[in-house]
């Protein structure tokens, strides 16, 4: 993923999960706001209770490898913050796959429903 599709800075952070915009699953909580530029932005999280500093490594690898395999799905001009929870720690790649497809495509219909209802 290039530097310039993901969210680095705290304050950046912080303006995303206050925006109160969410969805979640066993999984994931994926916090949304609507972007500043003309394309998505991520920012990954995954806290100290999932593992030690080389186990959270691998799973936001894990969560970036999903998101560059599915960035033609994602081309809604949102800026994502995707938390990662504990009970996916032992899920195959396909199965973490899955639930952050539903959870993107949820917030797509969410967001074509308020722009219906704005017009």
């Amino acid at each position: 993923m290039k530097k310039k599709f993901i969210v680095k800075s705290n304050r950046e952070f912080n303006e995303i999960i206050n925006s109160k915009h969410s969805t979640s699953n066993s999984c994931f909580i994926v916090y949304y706001k609507k972007a500043k530029e003309k394309y998505s932005r991520f920012g990954i999280s995954v806290g100290k209770k999932i593992g030690k500093a080389t186990i959270r490594n691998k799973y936001k690898r894990k969560i970036r490898a999903i998101i560059d395999n599915n960035k033609k799905d994602y081309s809604n001009n949102l800026d994502y913050i995707i938390i990662m929870r504990k009970e996916c720690l032992n899920q195959k790649h396909e199965i973490l796959e899955k639930n952050l497809n539903i959870l993107i495509k949820n917030i797509d219909r969410n967001d074509l429903n308020e722009k219906e209802k704005n017009i």
